[in-house]
């Protein structure tokens, strides 16, 4: 067969991997552009018979010389007419390939939009207290406030399959397992909708003895009950939202799920104005307003996930559990999960302490530590980040790669934790008169402030390596270090330390201490993982099968 092509030189190629989706229909991605002679694509075409359309596991020949389409070329004129057609696949604009080119650029730029959500949520949530203080009354606020742990509590397992999900996908994604991919998002998406139900109901029918087993007081009880059971029947939709963002967030998308919030959580300020109000429903309507912006960024991940031509399609009568996937997730989910569950119990520890100092350091530690949050918010953006490059470059077998991921992870971690948590403390006074204007509940929380903020980056430290840790599989490790460099140090130096000097400076004091000698846990331990990336890829890691 002769191609007769205009360029009589050499075509550019774009050389791809072939998979089939669950339907069973040939999608395609980038690997590599490669250059052949004339002669080399005639000898290609030859052995292909012409099919250049390619079948699952086919290799698929994509021409990329722009001018040599209205030439009398029979390649040329095949893909041309598939392009127009939308045959040939475009790569994701809001996707980030994070296993190739300059790495530092890439992590910004997945990192950044994680940053705002992070804070945005914050925001938002600051909104709806403002709201719901100042409207429905310090009973409603104190009814909201009350659920806020047993919410935590409940939620805190499905927040740890969310990191299951995100480094599965990223490794299957970076290892080009496209029918691996697949599976997960149908899995997950199941999982969401099945978990989601059964906290629902768990939420619904149990909300009023899980309170009273809480000691939420008489007054506030009804209202508190209220609106646990608005707030968990949304549930099925908030962690659909959840998962998909992870799915997204594992391909390097983080752009469109910061658009989706910014959305879905300025409508829930607006609900919460109308129907606390205008419609006088007090704590109902801010229950609702809560469910229905969850139902909105749930609709919201469905339309991208369903409108993908790739792997990451998802397709609603496919949906369902595969019974490895659900394995793999529970695997890397569930110590993340207990992580998060027995941080709260130690920190519920530490709140009994300041307790007993008196309302005014009650009021001051909540108010720094809402200060906290945007700073921890900022840093766990580059614990995310280290997360899913680490988990896509695992799977594409690029160890040298997942070094440099860690170490400018750490840098940039650093920078962020110095720079606002100085700024934090810095700018401590005005910001803690935001909350509150009574000066001994300043005073207090600035004791706190001195203690948490300015040292905050051994916290980023900690979690950076964690991060690293779980996106090479290794999730029970420093799971365990954790738990005993934090929990088990806070308890001990409460019970020793705290006991014989009982003062706010001791007790925060074992915020840094903790950090620190966790860190330096986190550090060796990470060091001992990465010498064996390529056995555990051989071994325990496989994805391959």
């Amino acid at each position: 067969m002769s191609i007769g092509c205009q360029n009589e030189k050499n075509h550019e190629l774009l050389l791809s991997v072939g998979a089939a989706d669950v339907d069973g229909n040939p999608y395609f991605r980038e690997s590599s552009k490669v250059r052949f002679s004339v002669e080399g694509l005639e000898e290609m075409i030859a052995v292909d018979n012409g099919n250049l359309m390619g079948n699952a596991g086919a290799l698929r020949y994509v021409h990329m010389r722009k001018e040599c389409v209205m030439g009398n070329c029979y390649l040329c004129r095949m893909i041309w007419e598939d392009s127009r057609k939308g045959k040939i696949m475009k790569p994701d604009k809001y996707e980030i390939d994070m296993c190739n080119g300059p790495l530092a650029g890439k992590m910004l730029m997945f990192s950044i939009p994680l940053m705002f959500s992070g804070i945005l949520q914050l925001l938002f949530n600051t909104a709806d207290i403002i709201v719901v203080g100042r409207v429905a009354g310090t009973q409603a606020l104190a009814a909201v406030g009350s659920t806020s742990t047993l919410i935590f509590l409940l939620t805190s397992f499905s927040m740890g399959m969310s990191v299951g999900i995100s480094i599965l996908i990223g490794r299957y994604y970076g290892a080009g397992r496209e029918d691996k991919i697949t599976a997960v998002v149908h899995t997950a998406s199941a999982l969401g909708l099945l978990f989601g139900c059964l906290m629902a109901v768990l939420g619904i029918f149990c909300a009023r003895q899980l309170l009273v087993l809480m000691g939420t007081p008489e007054d506030i009880l009804e209202m508190a009950v209220l609106y646990m059971r608005i707030y968990f029947a949304g549930m099925p939709a908030g962690l659909f939202y959840n998962f998909g963002a992870s799915i997204l967030r594992a391909v390097g998308d983080t752009k469109r799920p910061l658009y989706f919030l910014s959305l879905a959580g300025s409508m829930n300020v607006a609900l919460n104005v109308i129907f606390t109000v205008g419609m006088r429903w007090e704590i109902a309507g801010v229950a609702l307003a809560t469910v229905f912006s969850q139902a909105i960024s749930a609709a919201l991940v469905f339309s991208v996930l369903y409108r993908r031509q790739d792997s990451l399609r998802l397709y609603p009568g496919k949906i369902k559990l595969h019974k490895e996937q659900v394995k793999n997730i529970m695997r890397i989910g569930c110590p993340a999960s207990l992580q998060s569950i027995l941080f709260s119990f130690s920190n519920v520890l530490i709140q009994s302490s300041i307790n007993s100092f008196g309302s005014s350091a009650m009021a001051g530690s909540a108010a720094a530590a809402n200060i906290e949050g945007f700073v921890t918010t900022s840093m766990n953006a580059f614990h995310q980040t280290a997360m899913n490059f680490t988990s896509q470059n695992f799977g594409a077998g690029k160890y040298q790669r997942i070094r440099k991921v860690l170490g400018l992870a750490l840098v940039f971690d650093a920078v962020i934790g110095i720079v606002l948590g100085n700024m934090a403390f810095c700018f401590g006074e005005q910001l803690l008169g935001i909350y509150t204007e009574e000066g001994q509940a300043v005073s207090y929380g600035m004791i706190r402030l001195v203690y948490t903020c300015v040292p905050y980056f051994l916290l980023g430290t900690t979690d950076i390596f964690v991060g690293c840790m779980r996106g090479l599989g290794r999730v029970a490790l420093p799971m365990i270090v954790s738990l005993a460099g934090v929990c088990g140090l806070r308890v001990l130096w409460i019970y020793t330390i705290f006991r014989y000097n009982r003062t706010l400076d001791v007790l925060y004091m074992s915020y840094p201490a903790t950090w620190a000698i966790t860190a330096l846990m986190q550090m060796l331990c990470t060091i001992y993982v990465m010498s064996r990336m390529k056995r555990d890829k051989n071994v325990t890691g496989n994805i391959q099968k």
